[in-house]
């Protein structure tokens, strides 16, 4: 049965960016990279690492049974890592996940997850701009509300530029973000060890192909992963804002506009909500929440965390879908949005009489 609110909180492709066969891929290629990286310094063998990479598909992994191994390590790398050594000769089996602890993999794989739902983001943020700017053409003035009191008059193109304005700032800080890859091993100190293995120079290799940056041990220094949430409640909250705008202005008393494509009522067939605006605000109320989850999970112990780490997981992969889901529907909102001038006229004729 399909997830019953889906069609409300799962909206665009930062959905399907965070979902879990994308996290399921997001393993199997940071496995992939891995072992070609560590082929290309020369720790295992060419050949290990071209199996282990045709190894590495989603077709050959049984997602329910990737799922269900997450029982037994708390992580569902386990069930990743089993069924490559099932799948690869016996002699590249300890080419498998070379030198790396299941948190490398997860925190690697949630970085490529976040990388993807942070771009889908921005392109429906890029969309919401594109359309605010068409709305920057209206003519005349209209009344200005402080306080949600009428006030004074404004130019009525002041209104999109005021929103276009509260967009900026998340899309500039989206992309300044930075997603990076981990490879510390089992206490996080691969670089640290003595002996032939520049594990730096693995990293940099796996990071190159994943399109991510090398970090060093950040398994329990989670700024990357609170920097990535926060920038996205950000971005949920400037939907927000200009959601709440088109409700408040989609009012019969005030009328100024309107959705193209408004919603009806069980009961009342004369209505005409405007539902791209509601279900936007609806996503965006639920992510202050989840960033707190983020930053309440920061003073991880030692170098791992028993349940804070664990914590992340779905709580950035929710944040992120439901950021996402804001903004497309704030995009299907904004790019239909019609503006009714001879309701501002009224209004602005009531205002200042």
């Amino acid at each position: 049965m399909p997830e019953l609110f889906g069609a409300v909180f799962a909206r665009g492709a930062a959905a399907e960016a965070v979902s879990g066969r994308a996290w399921l891929e997001a393993l199997l290629s940071a496995e992939a990279a891995l072992a070609r990286a560590a082929a290309e310094v020369g720790v295992i063998e060419t050949g290990a690492a071209e199996t282990i990479a045709a190894a590495a598909v989603p077709a050959n992994f049984d997602p329910e049974a990737v799922a269900a191994s997450a029982a037994a390590i708390g992580n569902p790398v386990a069930g990743v890592v089993d069924r490559l050594r099932e799948l690869v000769p016996a002699d590249h089996r300890d080419a498998v996940h070379y030198q790396a602890t299941s948190q490398d993999l997860l925190d690697t794989a949630m970085m490529i997850v976040a990388k993807a739902a942070v771009a889908a983001i921005a392109d429906d943020l890029h969309g919401c701009d594109r359309a605010l700017e068409r709305l920057e053409a209206v003519p005349g003035d209209l009344i200005g509300r402080t306080l949600l009191q009428r006030a004074v008059p404004l130019p009525a193109r002041d209104r999109a530029i005021a929103w276009r304005a509260g967009l900026w700032d998340p899309i500039n800080l989206l992309g300044r973000l930075e997603f990076y890859s981990s490879y510390g091993g089992p206490v996080g100190a691969n670089w640290a060890l003595d002996g032939d293995t520049d594990f730096a120079d693995i990293q940099q290799l796996m990071s190159e192909e994943l399109g991510l940056e090398p970090r060093l041990d950040w398994h329990t220094m989670r700024s990357p992963v609170v920097r990535i949430g926060a920038a996205a409640a950000e971005a949920a909250g400037a939907c927000a804002k200009i959601a709440v705008d088109v409700i408040l202005l989609s009012q019969n008393e005030i009328g100024e506009v309107s959705e193209a494509r408004p919603g009806g009522s069980t009961s009342m067939p004369h209505k005409r909500n405007p539902v791209a605006a509601t279900c936007a605000r609806a996503c965006a109320a639920r992510t202050p929440g989840l960033l707190a989850t983020l930053y309440a999970a920061m003073p991880q112990e030692l170098q791992r965390s028993p349940g804070l780490w664990h914590s992340e997981w779905e709580t950035l992969s929710d944040l992120l879908r439901l950021t996402g889901s804001a903004a497309a529907w704030l995009r299907e909102c904004l790019e239909g949005l019609q503006t009714h001038p001879e309701a501002m006229a009224r209004n602005l004729e009531e205002g200042t009489a």
